[in-house]
């Protein structure tokens, strides 16, 4: 087997991905349903509803997607190191 063809991850899980579908499917489609924030009271600092409820959004959804790829990252680190636990007890039982 060349190099090339190692592989460099162990098999995935389905638990993480289909965790970060779902914050992903959460801070896309609220901010899409236009009748909860299709007014103008309450007002913040003078700014309409209808404004500060998308701006604050746009917050959510960073931290949203800092929690994704923390998911996906954590993830990434068990397929790396368990390829490479897979790996060594090879090596120990060709001793």
């Amino acid at each position: 087997m060349d190099q090339d063809d190692l592989p460099t991850r162990a098999p995935a899980r389905p638990g993480p991905y289909i965790a970060v579908l779902v914050i992903l499917a959460v801070g896309i489609t609220l901010p899409l349903i236009v009748p909860i924030y299709a007014r103008s009271t309450p007002a913040l600092f003078g700014l309409p509803f209808f404004y500060w409820y998308q701006m604050l959004w746009v917050v959510i959804e960073a931290v949203l997607l800092l929690v994704c790829y923390r998911i996906l990252r954590a993830e990434d680190r068990r397929r790396r190191a368990a390829l490479t636990q897979a790996g060594r007890m090879d090596r120990e039982g060709d001793r």
